[in-house]
């Protein structure tokens, strides 16, 4: 290996280390206990300047998920800097995400060890607060050389990914250092790959299934999977949300997006499969739903994942659990004799012709717009670059996970694990920047939105090429929702007449100077939105949502006396299906 002979002070030996690993951007708030860290990445790599800590880790993850060839991280300073960040470490653990975190500290001499609470000032132990919901976390006391620290930074990205948090005390940030900078790229780790024998047991379960479904996550690529699919034919594809974008709508083997609150026709044709292998999914309760005993009921499961932890934890119950890298095996697969499923690939076109996605059941009050529409609209007005971000949790959510249409050369990208408000515009952030040809589209409720509005000011500063649309009915629509369904419409905290403090729309994106426009029923149309939404630049669009607005189907619970909660099978979604109807989309189950 060529070295080159360096002398300088830590920090600067970092930034160069981060730039052999790939890393280009940096997310960050300042502080004065990471400044010799700002000083030294802003010479290396992009830094940009969110408002508030939490905006950063989401913004690097998002940034992260939706370029295959760049990296960013998050820098924050000690203390309430790290605190900040904790919801954004916790939803890039959740969903498996490659994340970096830099942390700032005081100088060790100050360091409490746990002797007292606190003594130096802003000192927190981040090393401790964050060790649960990282692949790795440690404080660097002394300078570690390079294949110490690339070592520490590539446990983000290698087998199982998640959140690295090396936290530096401002006296070692900027300590003089004598160490070596390597000329060439490090070289990835190889995943475990599934045996010989487990491959075959996989392809003999298809091939002898009467009704099989290949069921896709997130641990699959999306250059596996556009390569793979691009020539897929015999067997249904159902994607998890997280693997969205994984395969096409208008693909003639897609299935539909099964869920706990997932597409009623996707459902229904998982739910009648005799046979799903689930790739690159850790079918967690929102996948197989919380009777997770009544998943695939009339057939065999079998798991593909890099963590034999998620094999291993009960449920759902597995005919088989390999412990290995879904991509390497999808592809296999593509090249193996699956047998012929002709008949029911029919029945799965069937189910998806006869069950439309927009149900006629929900009510939506004059002078509103139909979210479910609006979706369906939006769908059609987005072309097959744009990057979307369908925020993380609510009804905004809901509807478009259940409704969009995704086309080939799409990117979509949501944080359902931790399903927390909020996430939508610091993640739109950091697709923006991490896909600046392209047009990032934004859908959020807007008591989500306003849990991180302060990043409307980084959108506007950097002139991103974003669109935001914002569901504007006046508070949380899923919590209210629960209020109505399970106690009466007793609404506490959910909305503007119970006391929750939410911004006039039009007002708030006028102090940046952000063009704005309230939709209205036919808002496609219009020449003034065609011009808004096509042009490059910042906008946000007001989509008006009845406040009662209903959003069905959806699984529904029953609340027992002792208290304990009962919840249907994903296939017996609410409203019920007439019976003449079910009999033809879920003959097997009759």
């Amino acid at each position: 290996m060529n070295w080159e002979h360096n002398y300088m002070k830590y920090s600067d030996c970092i930034a160069q280390w981060l730039c052999r690993l790939g890393y280009t951007h940096c997310f960050f708030v300042g502080g004065g206990n990471i400044m010799h860290l700002v000083e030294s990445l802003s010479r290396t790599m992009t830094c940009v300047a969110v408002i508030h800590e939490v905006a950063a880790g989401i913004a690097a993850e998002y940034f992260n998920e939706t370029n295959p060839t760049h990296k960013a991280l998050a820098l924050v300073t000690a203390g309430p800097g790290l605190t900040n960040l904790v919801t954004a470490v916790a939803g890039a653990y959740m969903e498996s995400r490659e994340l970096l975190i830099l942390g700032g500290q005081v100088k060790t001499s100050d360091l409490a060890l746990g002797k007292v609470r606190q003594r130096g000032i802003q000192e927190i132990d981040g090393v401790s607060l964050l060790r649960s919901i990282t692949v790795h976390s440690e404080r660097v006391d002394t300078p570690m050389d390079y294949p110490e620290f690339e070592r520490r930074v590539m446990k983000s990205k290698v087998g199982r990914q998640g959140p690295v948090f090396l936290e530096f005390p401002i006296n070692v940030q900027g300590a003089p250092v004598d160490f070596k900078i390597p000329q060439t790229p490090p070289v990835p780790a190889e995943l475990p790959q599934a045996g010989i024998r487990d491959v075959q047991g996989v392809i003999d379960h298809i091939r002898n299934a009467q009704r099989p479904i290949i069921l896709v996550g997130g641990g699959v690529d999306r250059s596996v999977a556009a390569a793979v699919f691009g020539k897929w034919a015999g067997v249904p594809v159902a994607t998890t949300w997280n693997g969205a974008d994984r395969i096409p709508a208008d693909h003639p083997a897609y299935a539909g997006r099964p869920n706990t609150w997932g597409q009623r026709r996707a459902n229904l044709i998982l739910q009648q499969a005799d046979c799903v292998v689930a790739l690159g999914t850790r079918l967690g309760l929102q996948q197989t739903g919380f009777n997770w005993q009544e998943f695939a009921p009339l057939g065999k499961v079998i798991q593909v994942d890099l963590d034999r932890s998620e094999l291993e934890k009960g449920h759902p119950k597995l005919a088989m659990g390999i412990c290995g890298d879904a991509n390497d095996l999808l592809i296999r697969l593509a090249d193996a004799d699956l047998g012929d499923h002709s008949e029911w690939m029919t029945y799965v076109a069937h189910i998806r012709t006869t069950l439309p996605l927009i149900e006629p059941v929900n009510q939506t009050g004059d002078d509103y717009i139909s979210p479910y529409q609006f979706v369906d609209e939006l769908s059609r007005l987005c072309t097959k670059s744009d990057v979307i971000v369908p925020c993380s949790s609510g009804g905004a959510f809901t509807v478009m996970m259940q409704i969009f249409q995704h086309q080939l050369g799409q990117v979509i990208v949501t944080n359902k694990g931790m399903a927390s408000m909020g996430y939508g515009l610091s993640g739109a952030i950091g697709a923006a920047f991490a896909n600046p040809d392209k047009r990032t589209i934004l859908v959020e409720g807007d008591g989500g939105f306003a849990q991180n509005l302060q990043e409307i000011g980084t959108a506007a500063i950097n002139g991103l090429h974003l669109k935001m649309f914002i569901f504007d009915d006046s508070g949380y629509a899923s919590i209210r929702m629960t209020q109505r369904n399970y106690f009466g419409g007793r609404y506490v905290g959910c909305d503007r007449d119970t006391g929750l403090g939410l911004p006039d729309w039009e007002i708030l994106f006028q102090a940046w100077n952000i063009p704005v426009m309230r939709l209205g029923v036919g808002f496609e149309s219009t020449s003034e939105f065609q011009q808004l939404f096509e042009q490059p630049g910042v906008a946000a669009f007001i989509v008006s949502v009845d406040p009662e607005q209903t959003y069905f189907p959806k699984i529904t619970s029953r609340i027992l006396e002792t208290g304990a909660i009962v919840s249907n099978p994903l296939h017996l979604m609410t409203p019920d299906l007439e019976i003449e109807k079910m009999n033809s989309v879920g003959k097997f189950f009759t």
